[in-house]
């Protein structure tokens, strides 16, 4: 399968956990004293609203796991097992050094003058004295410029513009109508400005084919965990969702993202306690047959780490 998007959608940290809201089994219909049967009406559980199109995109999940479990994944396995880490490394940061301008004009649009400034700086430096990025000589001493990601989905998300629904798309794997959007526009902001030869197949091919690459690497062991869990594909969903969200807060100041994460935690209780309420009702009436037990809810997936928001510099 396809890793989640891949350095330009990620604001590295330490992962926290972000628990799922606990879902009740649904109870059995009850009888009456007299011992005559009842039907339990009770409502029935639809696609999540952040995935209106989970039917196609579950379909699109499972056809990518197949091709992902025959091709892609052993030969991601074998590239990282044979192809040394200094090496792989080497061509993380020049591909990372490519996105530098997308960082850049998004930091600018953002009006976050100073790590613009700085992303500036790297991608000079990096395409300089680090041999067209092979070397991230940026981050070291003395100029300690780390790595940041930033792309027009970030800055999208910034401004308050929200996810949209979820999609799972083949070649691209988890993602979102505004992420989809502004990965497309981000993708042809160096060949548009540079021209040639960035804006050849000479050049595109190579440079997705190896972040494609390089990502699923990296991404196995999330994979590994995802596949493992009760229900994959919401896992995977949940895992990205909850990726994209803090890579986002992690834009805004210390005081915005713990206004937000409190209110994040409170929606999540209401909702939880709105559900256990939904599973305690019903509506109860005689009837001669005797009707069937409902299934039991489908377990919650369990939720997957999301990367930590990292402190915004002034």
């Amino acid at each position: 399968m396809m890793a989640p998007a891949r350095a330009d959608t990620s604001i590295g940290g330490p992962p926290p956990v972000v628990p799922a809201p606990p879902q009740a089994t649904a109870p059995a219909p009850p009888t009456s004293p007299e011992g005559q049967d009842v039907i339990t009406v009770s409502a029935e559980r639809g696609a999540p609203k952040e995935d209106p199109a989970q039917a196609v995109n579950q379909l699109s999940y499972e056809a990518v796991q197949a091709i992902d479990k025959a091709v892609i994944g052993p030969v991601a396995r074998e590239y990282k097992e044979s192809v040394p880490k200094k090496m792989r490394k080497s061509v993380r940061n020049v591909i990372n050094n490519l996105d530098e301008p997308i960082v850049f004009v998004n930091f600018l649009l953002q009006f976050k003058v100073g790590k613009a400034a700085e992303t500036l700086a790297r991608f000079g430096l990096n395409s300089t004295v680090g041999l067209a990025g092979v070397m991230d000589v940026a981050k070291k001493k003395p100029f300690n410029l780390p790595r940041r990601s930033n792309g027009l989905a970030d800055t999208l998300g910034y401004y308050g513009v929200g996810p949209g629904p979820y999609l799972f798309l083949p070649l691209i794997g988890s993602t979102t109508v505004r992420d989809v959007f502004g990965r497309m526009l981000d993708l042809s902001l160096v060949p548009v400005v540079a021209g040639k030869p960035f804006n050849t197949p000479y050049y595109a091919l190579p440079k997705g084919g190896l972040s494609a690459l390089d990502e699923r690497a990296e991404f196995d062991d999330e994979l590994k965990e995802i596949r493992e869990s009760g229900n994959p594909y919401a896992a995977q969903r949940t895992y990205y969702l909850n990726k994209r969200k803090a890579e986002i807060l992690a834009l805004h100041s210390e005081e915005y993202r713990i206004r937000k994460m409190a209110e994040e935690a409170a929606k999540q209780a209401a909702d939880a306690a709105a559900a256990a309420s939904r599973n305690e009702g019903g509506v109860s009436a005689p009837s001669a047959p005797a009707a069937p037990a409902p299934a039991a809810a489908e377990p919650a997936p369990p939720a997957l780490p999301a990367p930590a928001p990292q402190p915004t510099q002034p």
